[in-house]
């Protein structure tokens, strides 16, 4: 079916719409008395996640069942089951979702299909063990819009995911997907420009350089050729907000770069996305393919004269590729390096060509910024930062998960009321946000709002949107030898200082780490990370330091004690441990003795055993086995 004018795609968002109207139901207020087929509910949706994390947890085989217990009680014509992309709240999933009651079922395994369909479908009872148990006040929470989780987001980014079913073209068209490309390019397209520029929309893919104005650069530049490039290499530990939203609303990312195509007079779009990434890039896949089929890629879009498509192309999982113009060199089959800037990729980017980049949150707010007006999105967050932002909350906290909230938001807020606190009643210690090029946050931040200028102020940075959550058993020390491990492995090697600084600073941290470090080290640290930031080639590189002087500035006692005392108050340092037998505990059971990979512990049976602290290897494996508790680590 090919869409030639505005009016007619209009039509089929109505008759689209009008199948959506039972999942409209999210959007009431108030508790919704449970719907099912003997409650006189004439049609009832089941949304069940389709995200990666849901699907690892067999989510596939949930709406298997759900299909065939449909089918074996005869009321397939009054039940749809549908796919969705990501619900976020990724600790409880796998996710099911009844609509137009709202209830929202945590945790859910293919066993409970059966009771979900007999009780609930047909029945109209809620299955109360599989609802949200709210541990404030032990109660179970059968609505979303009840859950902490929730209460606190804003969903623009995400506004589709978990909504629609992510390879329907016509389910977005009916939540007013490809309204805001249709209205474009009826418009000036410097008009339309103008419109992004007054959003005060700010890249989300860690530089928060403004989008408007990144866009204007690009169309200024005059030339046979121009290209639109999604940069989906997701490669942050622990983020996971770009393939999310490829996953759960691909078409966003389809509508939003021709929006830009439109707009800096480009016909070619590129999305850059990492291999190991195969459901986002089956759903792309679809979505592309779709939007040609019905004439919102290609030639001639809309009968506006207006000729643009996309394709994929395929990262090998670089980190550095992240990085704008590496990521352009590795497009065109070269070594993924960074090059010095000027020229900028918006004068000289794929094939030499003007190139605007955008990262895939960035795009995803395109379209309802046009379409809800630029004045609805710049209300939203602080002076400088608009809008919302995307974080992947992981780590030492309750709520893992995908979340969105306004900018401004503290991350005490995040934290503690949307992340539920620190698991297992540990005590906070600090907040990692911005990945590997970000920095170590601590109780102090609790309550400095997230934006820009002051994740920056603080001694870290907004970066992709990775957020993760430490508590008193973390060792800081450890902490930024990890993520340096990790910037020296993905270093591309072309600077000097990333490529030689940061490996000095790696063994810098491994003395300190393994008992052998000196005072002047730390000195030091702080010295080559300094050079580093001011003289690496790209922003990868220079902010790599950021773990190291955030958690110098924020936990220099933890450093100093490695130093001084050879201590690891987080017990995360093997090598400043020391294992030793209580001997009034010790029963003499030797399930220590025999356990031991390293034979480092002696004693005769029935007698209480000692450990050889030259040969113990420190690996945990006695303190696993003693029944006793005769077993301490210092």
């Amino acid at each position: 079916m090919k869409i030639n004018s505005a009016d007619a795609l209009e039509s089929i968002r109505r008759k689209a719409s009008k199948a959506l109207t039972v999942r409209e139901a999210s959007k009431r207020s108030g508790t919704i008395a449970p719907c099912g087929l003997d409650t006189g509910t004439p049609h009832i949706q089941i949304l069940c996640c389709g995200g990666t994390g849901c699907k690892a947890s067999e989510s596939a085989k949930i709406v298997e069942n759900f299909h065939a217990s449909i089918q074996e009680h005869g009321i397939a014509d009054k039940v749809d089951v549908i796919v969705t992309g990501c619900f976020g709240f990724c600790e409880k999933g796998p996710i099911v979702k009844v609509m137009p009651d709202n209830t929202f079922y945590t945790s859910v395994r293919p066993t409970d299909v059966e009771e979900i369909v007999s009780s609930h479908i047909i029945g109209g009872q809620r299955v109360e063990r599989l609802l949200y148990l709210d541990p404030g006040n032990g109660r179970h929470v059968s609505d979303s819009k009840h859950m902490n989780f929730y209460r606190k987001q804003m969903r623009v980014a995400l506004r589709n995911c978990g909504v629609i079913n992510p390879e329907d073209i016509t389910e977005y068209i009916g939540r007013y997907g490809y309204r805001a490309l249709a209205q474009s390019l009826k418009r000036p397209s410097q008009d339309v420009l103008d419109d992004i520029k007054a959003s005060g929309l700010r890249g989300r893919g860690g530089a928060g350089f403004p989008t408007g104005t990144k866009w204007e650069i690009a169309r200024k530049f005059k030339s046979d050729e121009k290209y639109v490039v999604c940069n989906a290499d997701e490669g942050d530990p622990g983020a996971f907000m770009d393939r999310s939203i490829m996953e759960g609303d691909p078409n966003s990312i389809v509508e939003a770069m021709t929006i830009c195509g439109y707009c800096i007079e480009a016909h070619h779009g590129l999305i850059y996305i990492r291999a190991e990434y195969p459901l986002a890039v089956e759903r792309l896949k679809i979505a592309i393919a779709q939007a040609r089929e019905y004439g919102l890629l290609g030639k001639n879009i809309l009968g506006s004269g207006f000729d643009f498509d996309i394709e994929i192309r395929y990262g090998a999982g670089a980190f550095v590729c992240g990085e704008e113009t590496a990521l352009i060199h590795s497009m065109e089959g070269k070594r993924g390096e960074p090059t010095l800037k000027p020229p900028f990729p918006a004068e000289a980017g794929f094939m030499g060509k003007p190139t605007n980049v955008n990262n895939v949150e960035t795009l995803a707010n395109i379209p309802v910024i046009l379409t809800r007006g630029p004045e609805w999105f710049s209300s939203i967050g602080t002076e400088k930062s608009k809008g919302t932002k995307v974080f992947a909350l992981a780590g030492k906290i309750n709520n893992v998960g995908l979340i969105e909230v306004p900018m401004g938001t503290t991350l005490r807020e995040i934290i503690y009321d949307i992340g539920g606190g620190v698991k297992n009643g540990k005590k906070f210690k600090a907040v990692q946000t911005g990945g590997p090029s970000g920095g170590c946050l601590t109780e102090k931040h609790l309550d400095i709002p997230i934006d820009y200028e002051s994740l920056t102020a603080a001694g870290s940075m907004m970066g992709s949107g990775g957020m993760i959550v430490m508590d008193e058993d973390d060792c800081m020390v450890s902490v930024a030898k990890f993520y340096l491990e990790f910037t020296v492995g993905e270093s591309c090697g072309k600077c000097t200082p990333c490529r030689i600084g940061n490996k000095r600073m790696l063994e810098i941290l491994t003395r300190i780490t393994e008992g052998k470090g000196e005072m002047a080290d730390l000195d030091q640290l702080q010295n080559l990370a300094s050079v580093i930031k001011d003289s690496a080639l790209c922003g990868l590189g220079q902010t790599s330091p950021n773990p190291v002087l955030s958690t110098l500035a924020n936990f220099r006692d933890e450093y100093v004690e490695h130093v001084r005392a050879h201590k690891c108050r987080a017990k995360k340092c093997k090598a400043l441990l020391t294992y030793t037998i209580d001997p009034q505990r010790c029963k003499g059971c030797s399930a220590c003795l025999k356990s031991c990979p390293a034979q480092a512990i002696m004693g005769e049976s029935r007698k209480p055993h000692v450990i050889n602290p030259y040969v113990c290897i420190r690996c945990g494996m006695c303190t696993s086995r003693c029944h006793f508790g005769a077993i301490s680590v210092i």
